[in-house]
C-alpha cells in the first residue's frame, strides 16, 4: 500500500524532493517503485504531456477544494504542449479568480516543463504572490520570471531574496519587477550571502535593477541612501550579471560606474541607463572610472544613455574608453536626445573616428543641427560603423540644410562606406530633403533606410520611384508622415514593377490613411509587388546585369563623348601632316574610346553566358542527386528502426502484421522522397539565393572593370588634348613658312 500511495505522489509531483510525505516507512523503497507501476514489473512509466501538468493541477484542486478547470488543461494540453511552449502566461488565464491563479501557480513549482512564468500589466492578489513565492524556494526548472507591472507591495523584494536564498537549486537567470510602485524599502540584496551570486551561474539575483520604477530616490532620504548604497554593494561584488537596465529610476549615472567597474566588467553585455542624469558637481571627479569602465568591459554589446543630459567630458571619458578597449566589437550606442549640441558635436568630431568598435550609433534629437557640417565627416570611412540615426537634428535651412545634405550624399556614395543602414526620421526636411532620395538610386552600400517623418511629399515620391527603379541593394524603406497622396503611392507602386529587390516597406498608416479613401487600387499594388519579392522566384542574371548600365556609363560617357569631339577635330587639323606619335596615339586612344561603349553590355554578357551552365549548376545538379539518395537511406534507417522497436515491444502483433498488404518488413522499400521535391528545394530556392550572391558580387566587378578603363581612356583623351593643343601652333607655324617658300 505505501508502495501504492507513493507511486501516486511521484506521478502528481514528478518525483520531486518537495513532495508532499504522507506516508513513509522503514528503510528505503526500491527505485522501481518510483519509476514503474506496482501492477507491472515491466512496463515504462508513459511520458506525460507538459511534464504531467494537468495531474498535478487537478490534484491540488483537489487537495484546496476547489474546482478543477478543465479549460486550463485543455489549454495547456493542446496548445502549450502543440506550440512547444516553455513559458506560462498567466494572461492566458487572467479571466479566472485569484484562488484559481494561485493554484496554477502553484503547480508550476513540481513541474519540469515550464521554464519561465510571465505576468505583464496584470494586478496578482496576495494569493497568487505567495505562490510566486513558493515556486521560486522550491522550482529547480523556473529560469526567467516576468513580474511586470503587477501590483506588487514595498516588502516583495525581501520575500523574493528570502526565497531564492532558500532555494539551492535555483536556476533563475533573469528576474523582471519592472513598473512595480516598490518605494524605499530596499531591494533584499543586503539579505543575500556575499556568494549568492557568484557562485550561481547565470543567477542574475534582483534583476531588480530592471526595476525602472522603483526607486523613488529623489526625496534623497536616509533610506534612498540605504537603498543605493546596497545597490552599489551588489554591483561590486564580482557577479554574472549579463543584462543590466536602469532606465528611468533616479540613479545619477556617474557616481555607478565605481561599482560597475569592480563586479560587473567580466559579462555585463546589456547596459541601459537612459532617461537618467548625471550629478554635475561630481560628474569630473567620476571621469577616470567612467573612462576605464568602458576601455575594461569584456562583453559590452549594448550601451544606452539615452536622454541623458551627458556632459560633454563624460562623452569624451565615454569616446577614450571604447577608443582604448581591445575586447569589444559591433557595439550598439544609444546616444540619442542628450542634448550634445555644439560641445558634444567637436566631441564627436575629434574623437569618434577613432572609435572603431561602434557597429550602431544613434545620436538622433541632439540639437546638431548646422554642427552637422562637421559631425557628417567623422563617419566617412568608418570601418565598422553600420546602423546611424541621424534623425531630428535638422532644425536650419537655406543653403547650409543643402551642405549637409550633400555631405550625406557624399558619405553614402562613397565606395569605402560600410554604412548598411541610415535612418533621418522626423527631420522635417521637406524638398530639399529629395536630392537624398535622388541619391538613393546610385547608392550600392544601405540595405535599409528611414525617411519617415520628413513631409517630402509627392515630388519625393517621384524620386523614390525613380531611385527604386535601379537600385538593387535596399531591402528596406520605411516612408510614412510625408504627406504622400495616392498619386505618389501609385509612383512609388509602378517602379517596384522594375524592382525585385526590395522586400519590406512598411505600410505608411498615417499617408495611406488618407490615400486609401480616394484610390485603395493604387496602394494595394506596392503590397502586391513586396509579397513578389520575398517569393522565391527571382528576375534574371542578366536583368540584374543590366540594372545598373546606365548608372555606371551614362555620366562618363557624356564627359568622353566631349572629349572625344574635341580630339577628333585636333586630329582633323593635323590630316595633312606626317602623322606622328602624337597623332598616332590620339588616333588609337579614340578607337578605344568607341570600343568602350560595348564593354559594359559585353562583360553583362559573358557574365550572363558564362553561368548558364556553370559550376555552381553542375555542383547543385549532383548535389540533388546525392540529397536524394542520402535520404532514401536515412528513411530506410529510420523506419527499420521503427519497425524493430516495434517487433520488441509487441512481438506477437507484428508477426500477424506481417500478413498485411504490404508487410512491416518491407515498409522501407515502400517509402521514399520525391525526387523532383529534393531538387526543386535545391534549383528554385538554395539556387535563387546563391545566384542572387552571385549577381550582385558580377555586378560590382563589372562595374569596377568598366569605371576603371573607363576613368583611364577619360585620363588618356585628356593628357592627348593638351598634347595636341600644344602641337597644332607649330603645325601651323611650319606649313605658313612652307608656304611663303
Amino acid at each position: 500500500m505505501v508502495s501504492h500511495i507513493n507511486y501516486a505522489l511521484s506521478r502528481v509531483f514528478n518525483n520531486s524532493i518537495y513532495a508532499p510525505p504522507i506516508c513513509r516507512v522503514e528503510g528505503d523503497l526500491s527505485e522501481g517503485s518510483h519509476k514503474f507501476s506496482p501492477n507491472s514489473e515491466s512496463s515504462l512509466e508513459p511520458q506525460k504531456t507538459c511534464g504531467g501538468f494537468s495531474e498535478t493541477y487537478a490534484a491540488l484542486c483537489d487537495y484546496n477544494g476547489i474546482g478543477c478547470k478543465e479549460e486550463v488543461q485543455w489549454d495547456v494540453d493542446t496548445i502549450y504542449h502543440s506550440q512547444d511552449n516553455r513559458e506560462f502566461n498567466l494572461l492566458d488565464f487572467s479571466h479566472l479568480d485569484s484562488r484559481d491563479l494561485a493554484v496554477i501557480v502553484a503547480s508550476i513549482a513540481y513541474n519540469t516543463w515550464f521554464t519561465k512564468l510571465h505576468c505583464k500589466d496584470m494586478r496578482i492578489g496576495s494569493e497568487v504572490v505567495d505562490q510566486v513565492l513558493h515556486t521560486v524556494s522550491k522550482s529547480n526548472s523556473l529560469e526567467e520570471l516576468t513580474l511586470e507591472n503587477a501590483g506588487l507591495k514595498s516588502d516583495f523584494p525581501q520575500k523574493m531574496a528570502s526565497a531564492l536564498s532558500e532555494n539551492p537549486a535555483s536556476v533563475i537567470h533573469s528576474l523582471n519587477l519592472a513598473h512595480n510602485t516598490l518605494d524605499n524599502q530596499g531591494t533584499g540584496l543586503e539579505t543575500l550571502p556575499p556568494t549568492a551570486v557568484s557562485h550561481r551561474a547565470p543567477l542574475i539575483v534582483l534583476l531588480l535593477l530592471l526595476l525602472r520604477c522603483c526607486f523613488s530616490l529623489l526625496s534623497k532620504n536616509s533610506k534612498s541612501m540605504s537603498l543605493l548604497a546596497n545597490l552599489y554593494l551588489f554591483l561590486a561584488q564580482p557577479n554574472c550579471l549579463v543584462h543590466l537596465d536602469l532606465s528611468g529610476t533616479d540613479c545619477t549615472v556617474d557616481s555607478l560606474f565605481g561599482a560597475l567597474l569592480r563586479g560587473c566588467c567580466a559579462d555585463l553585455s546589456y547596459l541601459n541607463l537612459s532617461k537618467n542624469s548625471f550629478s554635475h558637481r561630481k560628474a569630473r571627479d567620476s571621469l577616470p572610472t567612467f573612462r576605464q569602465f568602458f576601455s575594461s568591459a569584456f562583453s559590452l554589446t549594448h550601451v544606452s544613455l539615452a536622454s541623458v543630459k551627458v556632459p560633454p567630458d563624460s562623452l569624451r571619458a565615454l569616446f577614450l574608453g571604447l577608443s582604448n578597449n581591445p575586447h569589444i566589437t559591433d557595439l550598439h550606442l544609444d546616444i540619442g536626445s542628450c542634448e550634445l549640441r555644439s560641445a558634444g558635436a567637436g566631441v564627436i568630431q575629434e574623437l569618434f573616428p577613432r572609435v572603431s568598435c561602434v557597429g550602431t550609433l544613434d545620436i538622433s534629437d541632439n540639437g546638431l543641427d548646422a554642427d552637422l557640417l562637421a559631425v557628417i565627416p567623422a563617419f566617412s570611412r568608418h570601418p565598422s560603423l553600420k546602423h546611424l540615426m541621424l534623425g531630428k537634428n535638422f532644425n536650419i535651412k537655406g543653403r547650409v540644410l543643402d551642405e549637409i545634405l550633400q555631405k550625406l550624399v557624399h558619405l553614402v556614395q562613397e565606395e569605402e562606406c560600410a554604412l548598411q543602414s541610415l535612418s533621418l526620421a522626423d527631420s522635417r526636411l521637406r524638398q530639399r530633403g529629395t536630392v537624398l532620395v535622388n541619391a538613393l538610386g546610385s547608392n550600392t552600400c544601405l540595405r535599409k533606410v528611414d525617411l519617415s517623418g520628413n513631409l517630402l511629399e509627392d515630388s519625393g515620391a517621384k524620386m523614390l520611384s525613380k531611385a527604386l527603379q535601379i537600385n538593387t541593394t535596399l531591402r528596406s524603406v520605411m516612408w510614412d508622415r510625408n504627406n504622400t497622396t495616392a498619386t505618389g503611392f501609385q509612383d512609388v507602386a509602378r517602379a517596384l514593377e522594375h524592382n525585385f529587390t526590395l522586400q519590406y516597406m512598411p505600410l505608411p498608416l498615417s499617408d495611406v490613411t488618407q490615400a486609401y479613401r480616394s484610390a485603395p487600387e493604387k496602394t494595394d499594388q506596392i503590397q502586391r509587388a513586396l509579397l513578389r519579392n520575398n517569393q522565391t522566384q527571382r528576375f534574371s542574371q542578366k536583368q540584374a546585369l543590366r540594372l545598373h548600365q546606365g548608372l555606371v556609363t551614362s555620366t562618363a560617357e557624356q564627359v568622353m563623348e566631349r572629349l572625344c569631339v574635341r580630339v577628333q577635330q585636333q586630329v582633323c587639323v593635323l590630316k595633312g601632316c606626317e602623322e606622328g606619335e602624337e597623332v598616332q596615339t590620339a588616333r588609337q586612344i579614340l578607337k578605344e574610346a568607341r570600343d568602350s561603349r560595348a564593354l559594359y553590355p559585353s562583360l553583362c554578357e559573358l557574365a550572363h553566358v558564362l553561368s548558364v551552365d556553370g559550376p555552381v549548376k553542375q555542383r547543385l545538379d549532383t548535389l540533388a542527386g546525392e540529397l536524394a539518395k542520402a535520404a532514401d537511406k536515412e528513411l530506410q534507417v529510420v523506419v527499420d528502426s521503427m519497425v524493430s522497436l516495434c517487433r520488441e515491444l509487441c512481438p506477437m502483433s507484428c508477426s500477424a502484421a506481417e500478413r498485411l498488404t504490404p508487410p512491416l518488413s518491407s515498409i522501407s522499400e515502400q517509402v521514399s522522397i520525391p525526387r523532383s521535391a529534393i531538387r526543386n528545394a535545391l534549383m528554385e530556392r538554395a539556387a535563387e539565393d546563391i545566384n542572387r550572391a552571385l549577381e550582385e558580387v558580377k555586378l560590382s566587378v563589372v562595374s569596377y572593370l568598366t569605371n576603371s578603363i573607363v576613368d583611364q581612356i577619360l585620363q588618356e583623351l585628356y593628357n592627348t588634348h593638351k598634347t595636341l593643343v600644344l602641337v597644332i601652333p607649330l603645325f601651323c607655324a611650319s606649313h605658313a613658312d612652307a608656304s611663303s617658300v
